[in-house]
């Protein structure tokens, strides 16, 4: 019988590297988080005044927000783009055959990233127990919030450590795509059950709309195109992609008005649309060679990324360092430097008694850095805040917590070196 650690060291498999666009986010973020920090720290009242700041009081505004601002058009209304790259990646590594996670071998990964996101909740409701004091915090569903990673920042890092051809950085992407896409889908559906947060309610009759959009999608543009009659105009009709702008625009909507976040929205069109026959991994760079409609449109996003990802530190980033004393702060770094990182070895050590092996290339020593690596939270939980916990400082703790939780990155990556880690690629 091979011994734990033999089983899990198998050969390496060639990876390939992932796009250079990943860091040029997190560097964006990360430029943006820094301006906001220092906004809030030298003048709060009018940068706070202009993230705030309603430009209208349309109907419309109310679809994906209480009120419409510089903030919400971030998280409701560019976001979205980000998220169809986010879903378009994870849905491919599912799909493809020549994944490492298609099938069965999604297995360990898939116990893996509820194991960080059952850690995360278990540790925010264990620190609040022993540190949270105010009343307003018995009603809010915060454990939502740590539920969610950040995909740039944490790749950011990871390549510093493992090289960018390293199969551990697939691995590693897939648990921060699955668990930000969860904790999205579950904080917008706990949202509404927490009246003194939000006036919101679900409204499921919308969900007609994305779901009328990727059927006809699918029905009008993809499936006539896998005819053995399909004619050349069939083909380029498919290939095109304005029509699934308008489609996409049809699909935000239903998903806004129905109460879910609006980041979601583009999201359920990716079953639908035409994609390519086989996968490279998680946002692997040789995709910029494909040419179906999916990696067409995502080829056009990674300049206007940029800028998003820096106007969502911009607006959602700003760290309010005299939250130090608020327990959320304590709460929330906790749940991520504690709570995920046990719940994923806790995970791993399940895997190996039900004889789930890791997938070629990696040993648990990379699972560890990978764990370490959960602990870092930015993007998509500072979105969630606005509805998992009151405003004021419970909202200003939480975020200077996710902020904190960053510094997980630089000293991961200084254990990583003093170990002897080796990169590759």
């Amino acid at each position: 019988m091979l011994c734990p650690q033999r089983m899990y060291n198998k050969a390496a498999a060639p990876v390939t590297p992932v796009s250079p666009d990943l860091r040029r986010y997190a560097v964006a973020l990360l430029l943006g988080i820094s301006a906001a920090t220092v906004a809030v720290t030298v003048a709060p009242g009018p940068y706070y005044d202009l993230i705030e700041w309603p430009p209208s009081d349309a109907a419309l505004s109310h679809i994906f927000a209480p009120v419409l601002s510089p903030a919400t058009l971030v998280s409701g209304l560019l976001m979205p783009f980000f998220f169809l790259l986010v879903g378009k990646e994870l849905w491919e590594a599912l799909l493809h055959e020549r994944s490492f996670l298609h099938g069965r071998q999604a297995a360990l990964p898939l116990l893996l990233s509820f194991g960080a996101m059952a850690g995360a909740a278990l540790a925010w409701w264990g620190l609040s127990a022993l540190l949270q004091t105010a009343e307003e915090a018995a009603d809010t569903h915060g454990w939502v919030v740590p539920f969610g990673s950040d995909i740039v920042l944490t790749y950011l890092f990871g390549s510093l450590i493992f090289g960018r051809g390293h199969p551990a950085l697939q691995l590693l992407l897939f648990l921060t795509v699955l668990d930000d896409l969860v904790g999205l889908l579950l904080g917008g559906i706990m949202a509404p059950l927490s009246p003194g947060l939000t006036e919101g309610t679900l409204r499921l009759l919308w969900l007609i709309l994305p779901l009328g959009a990727a059927f006809g999608g699918y029905f009008a543009l993809t499936r006539p195109a896998k005819a053995r009659t399909a004619t050349e105009v069939t083909h380029q009709r498919a290939t095109q992609i304005w029509p699934w702008l308008v489609l996409g625009a049809v699909s935000w909507l239903g998903v806004a008005a129905s109460g879910l976040p609006p980041a979601l929205g583009l999201v359920p069109l990716l079953p639908a649309m035409p994609h390519a026959d086989r996968g490279f991994g998680l946002f692997a760079e040789a995709e910029g060679f494909l040419s179906d409609p999916l990696n067409r449109l995502a080829h056009h996003l990674p300049i206007p990324m940029i800028a998003v990802l820096f106007a969502l530190g911009l607006t959602h980033g700003g760290l309010d360092l005299a939250a130090i004393v608020e327990p959320t702060s304590w709460i929330l770094l906790g749940s991520y430097w504690i709570g995920k990182p046990l719940g994923i070895l806790a995970a791993l050590g399940l895997a190996g008694a039900l004889g789930l092996a890791l997938p070629r290339g990696l040993v648990r020593r990379d699972v560890a850095m990978i764990a370490g690596l959960m602990g870092i939270g930015f993007s998509v939980p500072v979105v969630l805040l606005a509805s998992a916990l009151p405003g004021g400082a419970m909202q200003e703790g939480a975020r200077l917590g996710l902020g904190l939780s960053v510094l997980a990155g630089p000293l991961i990556v200084v254990i990583s070196r003093r170990r002897g880690q080796h990169r590759t690629g």
